[in-house]
């Protein structure tokens, strides 16, 4: 146990110094998290955070010049919609102050009480990706002209990322129902979980401007005009949010499953069935996050309203994998 006493924890990032940034859904606020000791410092308090069902502060990410620029990356949402700020992080200035103010680089991502999406991650190429929900609107999963049920490729000022599959638009990939994991195999290959409706919860391989069929598919559907997923769960068994890769394997969190599943690549399928671990013994598990070699932090979920948070809940633990 790195850390213990967090409410609603949903975003992780880790600084450069060994010490993690964790986002509050409900409370809008980002803490410091002392990765030797586990004290809490709180950073502030995000301005314009509306947190309701699965909305509010979600994913945090740094930008890949932090060393020179101190900027901190969030998605949440807004009375209006979900949107993506970038913040500088003053390490100057006292306990409580040390954000400035959010600059929105990107607005107009559908909100609702479910489905908000809420992952953002640098990838290797140093583009944000940001995975988004229909917003439990399943048509905007199709809809060429909406941002939700997608993932997006955007530069670090918010723009459409050159190369992406339709020039000036921010869509790398479409037919998401509920994009909650982010993460890249040793090869610099994207993969996303998402949250299934009542039948399959999905691990894909992602590829610019693939369409990944929801609603018209959910799991496998061997239909050619929609990607399969390289694995699938029962709902009860996954209910997938955060995503990371080490050792080999993508390690996927659940939520509903309250377990860490292995899934082991070769390329860009399975190399084996999925194994699961941790089955019930820390509740819901919300994030996933690599920690160098054969480490990984992950963050529970058991104050989320959804969960029987127990002492000490939530909690940020460091594993060791194989």
């Amino acid at each position: 146990t790195v850390a213990e006493d967090l409410d609603s924890p949903w975003g992780l990032a880790p600084l450069p110094d060994g010490d993690l940034l964790v986002s509050s859904r409900d409370e809008g606020t980002i803490l410091r998290v002392d990765g030797r000791t586990g004290k809490k410092t709180e950073l502030g308090e995000v301005p314009g955070v509306s947190a309701a069902g699965e909305g509010g502060l979600l994913g945090i990410a740094l930008s890949p010049d932090y060393a020179s620029d101190h900027m901190v990356y969030a998605y949440f949402t807004s009375a209006s919609d979900n949107r993506v700020v970038r913040m500088l992080l003053d390490e100057e200035r006292p306990a409580g102050e040390q954000l400035g103010a959010p600059d929105t680089i990107f607005r107009g991502i559908p909100k609702g009480f479910v489905h908000n999406g809420g992952r953002i991650a640098f990838g290797p190429d140093r583009m944000l990706y940001v995975g988004t929900g229909e917003s439990g609107e399943e048509g905007l999963s199709q809809d060429e002209d909406s941002t939700g049920g997608k993932i997006l490729r955007l530069t670090p000022e918010g723009e459409p990322a050159p190369g992406n599959p339709s020039p000036d638009s921010p869509v790398y990939s479409s037919g998401h129902r509920n994009v909650q994991g982010l993460a890249w195999d040793g090869k610099q290959r994207l993969f996303a979980a998402e949250f299934g409706q009542d039948t399959w919860d999905e691990l894909n391989a992602i590829k610019p401007g693939g369409n990944y069929g929801w609603p018209e598919a959910e799991g496998r559907s061997g239909d050619s005009g929609f990607q399969d997923p390289i694995a699938q769960w029962t709902t009860d068994e996954a209910s997938p949010s955060g995503i990371a890769y080490a050792e080999g394997s993508i390690w996927m969190a659940g939520l509903g499953g309250e377990r860490l599943w292995r899934i082991p690549l070769k390329g860009t399928e399975a190399s084996a069935d999925p194994q699961s671990f941790l089955e019930g013994d820390h509740g819901r598990l919300r994030t996933v996050v690599a920690a160098g070699g054969d480490r990984l932090w992950l963050v529970t979920s058991e104050t989320d309203g959804r969960g029987s948070p127990r002492d000490g809940d939530d909690r940020i633990l460091e594993l060791r994998v194989s």
